[in-house]
């Protein structure tokens, strides 16, 4: 896998970038500049470093910061939990595509089987991070609607101020 890095990631972001609109992943493709496109530079740095973990053997410790700065995006831009963390599975299918014929030759199919669960394994961490994300997020729109609405309140006088505590009569 390691001869194969520089395919193997170059793959994975393409299939990463392809789970948005065109017109978005155009332009996460074509803008390489980190301020002007700080999406797909997120994207393309976390996948290397993910993908130098799976060389070198993931735990969760390592893979969270990594797979967070991925994954909180997508949970903000809506997408779906399985669209979101569909590009971890798809690492499988490319590197079944790129390494498959040397996986034959070399007798390698307990590598890939391992690997193959590792990527599991990151999956199911992904998920997490999704979860954790949307909770925030749906958090944050309650919140929101609360202060909305105390405000709606305040400006239309529909709000009675709580009095103190009644003095006690001597």
């Amino acid at each position: 896998m390691a001869k194969h890095k520089s395919t193997l990631v170059s793959r994975w972001v393409d299939a990463i970038v392809e789970t948005y609109p065109p017109e978005t992943a155009k332009f996460l493709k074509n803008k390489k500049d980190q301020f002007h496109n700080p999406i797909g530079h997120t994207i393309v740095a976390e996948t290397q470093h993910l993908f130098d973990l799976l060389i070198e053997g993931v735990d969760r410790e390592k893979a969270t910061p990594f797979l967070d700065r991925i994954i909180r995006i997508r949970a903000i831009q809506e997408f779906t939990a399985s669209k979101a963390i569909s590009f971890v599975f798809s690492l499988k299918y490319i590197i079944r595509e790129v390494v498959g014929p040397e996986i034959d030759t070399e007798d390698l199919d307990q590598e890939l089987v391992d690997l193959e669960a590792t990527l599991d394994f990151m999956s199911l961490v992904a998920f997490d991070i999704y979860v954790a994300c949307r909770e925030q997020v749906f958090d944050l729109r309650a919140k929101e609607v609360q202060q909305n609405a105390f405000l709606l309140l305040k400006r239309a006088n529909l709000l009675v101020e709580k009095a103190g505590p009644e003095p006690e009569n001597l």
